[in-house]
Formats: C-alpha cells, structure tokens, sequence
C-alpha cells in the first residue's frame, strides 16, 4: 500500500481518493487545508482510517508515514508546493496544468531525479483503457490529413463572472482561464496521439476578469495541423475526429470515451472499434493504478515517458498564454 497525504479538498480530490483506493494500491493517511475545520471534516469521510489532519505544509512534509502527496491545490501554488515536498523526499502526483512555465517544470524534475523520488503530472484521461485503444487504431487511418479536439462544458462559475466576482478558476492571479483548465485536455491528448507539434497558434475569447473563458488553439504539423477548440462560458456536443487518407476515426468525447467509429471512405460505412471497454465509473483509477505500477515497480521508461509529454504539453501551453497576454503573477 502506498500511503499518500493530498492538498486540495475539491471535488477532484475526493475522485482521486475514491480511483486511488478502489485500485487496493493506495491509502490515503494525511490530509491538508488552511482551515483546520476543513482538514477534518474532509477527512471524516473516510471513515474507519487513520487519517492525520494538517494546516501548515511543513508539518505534512515531516509526516513520515507517507511516501506520496497528491497535490490539487489551485494552479499558481502547483510549483512552490510540489517544490517543498519533493525536496522532503515525497514522490508527487501533481493535478495539470503542471506549472506556470517550463523552467518551472524543469527545476521540479531535476529536484525529484536529485531526491530519488517521482514526479507525475495527473493527465487521467490518457490513461484511460479507451483512449489507450483510440491511440493503437491511429495506423489505421494511414496519412493523417487532420484532426478536430473539443472541450467545451459552460460553467456555473461563470455566472460568478456575469455578476461582477472573480473566482479563483477565471483569475489570472491564480493561475485560472479556460485553457489551462479545460483545453490542456485538449492539448495533451493530441500530443499523445501525434507527439509534440511543430508550432501552436491561440485565439482566445477573453472575458471580463481578464482570462481566457474558452478558445480554438491550431497544431501545426509537418503534414497536417490538429484543431483544438475548449469553453467554460459555453458548450458544445460536437464529436472529437480524426482524419487520414483510409479513414476517418469519430470519438464522442476526448475523456470517458465510451465509443470510437471508424468510418471507412471506400464502403461509405461506419463500424464500431471492437475491443471497448465500459468506462470506469471511478474515472480516475486508471490513472491512479498505473501511477501505483509506476511509483513501485520504479518503471524509469514510463517516467521518461510521461516527463517529456509533460514538457511537450507545457511549452505549448506557456507559448500560446504569452502570445495573447494571459499572464500570471511575476510575468509567469
């Protein structure tokens, strides 16, 4: 079991905690808000373990009782915090987007190579069985021509916004804007079916708080580029596509994938891609069973793996905010 401590007591925590323990691979041992109230009642929901409760970083760092944090804290503290624990010799599952910058990254990968330990940026929906699959089918296609990826789910914080607030998701002074929360899904799926791109160009819609609320982003590769589009402040149901010269491959969502068609241009039919599974309804435990696999079988070639898809993710994603004036604290 590995016994794992988390920062961040939102909804997404809680779904990691959930995946993490329905692997049997995980324990969760520590938990840590600013509000000792919050820490506690957070905590109390697991009922039946030995959960320790924290309000200063520090402390949770000396915890020798655990060996992993799961940080999901709001984006701009992602750095300093991963940073504290890395350097306390605590492996490191860290929400995305990852950093603010590249340089950023990089020092935190030096850091947990320099302390032995591991560093892993949570992008579930790669690790998901049937995104897995809709990677193995791409050689089907033969020359890709294209491909079209969209995020778009309005958000009820974005009333907040209409009401004159800035809240922390649509605040650049945290690390916020639609890019980085929805479209890096986006982003990092398509630099993991077609590696890193060549060049990225970003249109953002910009609203009142100063974010981006959503967008349409370009890939550009050697033969073809890939069209990204993602949303806070609207939705679309529009289907994910890829193209190539023997086929096109139609996926309804780009996370929780539950159907892949390809569609072949010679009998002008479509046929469902065998061997789908049903979607976790922990959508999360895929991602927490490989990091497990990772973290104890200290797999130096998924590590390697998953660092320069990190990188490839985050140096588009730093190049595009600078581009359109989406700036962080500190000219980040």
């Amino acid at each position: 079991m590995i016994n794992f401590g988390i920062i961040g007591t939102n909804w997404i925590t809680h779904s990691f905690i959930a995946g993490a323990h329905a692997t049997g691979k995980w324990n969760l041992t520590a938990v840590y808000s600013r509000k000792s109230e919050t820490a506690q009642e957070f905590a109390s929901k697991y009922e039946g373990k030995q959960i320790a409760t924290y309000t200063d970083l520090h402390d949770l760092a000396k915890d020798s009782n655990i060996s992993t944090v799961y940080i999901a804290s709001p984006n701009i503290l992602h750095y300093e915090q991963a940073k504290l624990f890395l350097n306390a010799g605590k492996n490191v599952i860290l929400e995305k987007p990852s950093c603010s910058t590249v340089s950023e990254l990089d020092d935190l990968f030096s850091t947990a190579k320099e302390k032995g330990v591991v560093l892993i940026e949570a992008f579930r929906h790669i690790q998901e069985a049937n995104f897995k699959l809709l990677k193995q089918q791409i050689p089907r296609l033969g020359p890709i021509y294209g491909a079209s990826i969209i995020f778009a789910q309005y958000s009820s914080r974005y009333e907040k916004v209409l009401a004159g607030e800035v809240p922390n998701i649509f605040n650049l002074e945290m690390g916020g804007g639609a890019l980085v929360d929805l479209g890096v899904y986006c982003v990092a799926a398509a630099i993991d079916l077609f590696g890193a791109p060549q060049d990225a160009t970003y249109w953002p819609v910009k609203i009142a708080t100063g974010a981006d609320g959503g967008g349409r982003l370009i890939l550009s590769y050697p033969d073809f580029t890939v069209h990204l589009s993602h949303s806070k402040i609207y939705n679309s149901d529009s289907p994910n596509e890829i193209y190539g010269e023997k086929g096109t491959l139609v996926i309804p969502t780009i996370t929780d994938i539950e159907t892949i068609t390809f569609w072949d241009p010679k009998s002008k039919k479509k046929e469902l891609v065998q061997g789908l599974v049903k979607p976790e309804e922990l959508n999360l435990k895929e991602e927490a069973a490989e990091f497990a696999r990772v973290i104890e079988e200290k797999d130096g070639q998924a590590l390697k793996r998953y660092e320069q898809h990190s990188r490839d993710v985050l140096k588009v994603m730093e190049k595009v905010r600078h581009e359109n004036g989406l700036v962080y604290p500190g000219g980040k």
